[in-house]
């Protein structure tokens, strides 16, 4: 009895632990398409809805809550998180028959601290940082940092949190939460710089945001292979969705397999052709498919040790066939449960394939449907395996993706 007790503790602080190195609840007000919604995300989170229903524009307020975090609020900030800058105008919701909001509200929990921030940018100064019109810090219901709008502010367009992050101890819940937000980014693959014939504007670690250092972020994950069983793995598991080549890897001679024309880096990738003769089975990421180099700019962020802790990918299933989406689905799954270090994914996709790879009997794997109501709110609903969804599964073999098409499931386009 005595170990069992012992192994209850054991498993429980674990548990504890993964929560709190993660986002558990989102709350976003007055931003774009969003009226006022609340969600409450996992480990791998999955959107899915029609065009156009606000998938994006979550990923993006996240965006913007993070920087928030990090002090400051301006297009700078904003893009080097993805964050696609836009006009003032463009940020505020601006419903028919509704008055347009003075402020936007975000908030954030990871279970005993929560941050929270009220934002005004400047409809009439397009240029400036937007305000901070209110700031909340909370650790376990105490307050560690508040403003409101009614006190006589100094540095309106300077967050204090981030100040007061200097102070705290590095593993305390606030400076964890503190930092997950800050080092946020959405990423969104892009194929002419996938394949290093255009440069990424924004060259973030491991890949850059549209996947500029997709060489370099393999070549350091190759790196780890010999001493890391689970990285190795994982690289068998990538192989195995890549039919027509034997391996991969970077080199930085590329003379025989680049024309001297085109525009390079200094490491690019390197396949090798299985059915092509050895002499002629050379290929770079420029002459090779743009299936193979998502898959690759996903597995990346999904292994490289130096993702951020919590991070998003704008339409992860461009470019990849059903068939393989839903392979690269359940690696996903695989590596985001298993892995010693875990980080925080949201990702956006149309495919109804990526269903069938989810395994949402796990809880740390959730799906959201996202779509606008009749007065074009942007509603967010989690679907779990309900009695009704398991039986119509079960009776009439339909998986998940059936289930959505079907309008089972809702986020669908009503066309």
């Amino acid at each position: 009895m005595l170990f069992v007790y012992y192994l209850m503790i054991f498993v429980f602080s674990n548990k504890k632990k993964e929560i709190n190195t993660m986002l558990t609840q989102i709350t976003v007000r007055n931003f774009k398409s969003i009226n006022n919604q609340e969600f409450f995300p996992g480990l791998m989170n999955v959107f899915i809805g029609a065009n156009g229903s606000g998938k994006s524009n979550i990923l993006e307020a996240i965006g913007v809550l993070s920087a928030a975090a990090s002090g400051i609020v301006d297009d700078e900030s904003l893009q080097r998180r993805g964050v696609r800058p836009g006009t003032p105008r463009l940020y505020k919701s601006a419903f028919k028959n509704k008055r347009i909001p003075p402020h936007i509200f975000f908030e954030a929990t990871n279970n005993q601290a929560k941050y929270s921030v009220r934002l005004n940018n400047s409809l009439e100064n397009t240029a400036s940082s937007w305000q901070y019109k209110a700031e909340e810090l909370i650790y376990d219901g105490e307050i560690v940092i508040s403003r409101t709008s009614h006190q006589d502010q100094k540095n309106k367009r300077q967050g204090y949190a981030a100040l007061k992050l200097v102070d705290m101890q590095e593993n305390s819940p606030c400076a964890v939460l503190l930092n997950i937000l800050q080092n946020y980014a959405i990423y969104y693959p892009n194929t002419p710089v996938l394949r290093g014939i255009s440069p990424d504007l924004q060259t973030r670690l491991p890949v850059g945001l549209t996947g500029g250092r997709l060489a370099d972020a393999i070549k350091e994950l190759q790196t780890l292979i010999s001493t890391d069983e689970f990285i190795e793995d994982a690289f068998d598991d990538i192989l195995s969705l890549i039919d027509w080549t034997i391996s991969f890897d970077t080199t930085s001679n590329a003379e025989t397999i680049l024309s001297p024309t085109v525009a390079r880096s200094k490491n690019i990738i390197r396949f090798k052709d299985r059915f092509m003769k050895s002499t002629f089975n050379k290929i770079s990421a420029y002459d090779a498919s743009e299936g193979v180099l998502y898959i690759l700019f996903c597995s990346v962020l999904a292994l490289s040790p130096n993702t951020p802790k919590c991070f998003a990918i704008d339409n992860l299933d461009q470019a990849l066939n059903p068939r393989l989406i839903l392979k690269l689905t359940q690696l996903l799954c695989k590596w985001f449960t298993q892995k010693e270090r875990r980080s925080q994914l949201f990702f956006t996709a149309h495919n109804p394939a990526v269903l069938d790879g989810l395994n949402l009997i796990d809880e740390r794997i959730r799906l959201f449907t996202v779509e606008r109501n009749n007065q074009g709110h942007t509603e967010i609903n989690r679907i779990t395996m309900t009695k009704e969804l398991i039986e119509l599964s079960n009776e009439k073999g339909w998986p998940l993706s059936r289930l959505w098409l079907m309008g089972h499931l809702g986020g669908v386009p009503n066309v």
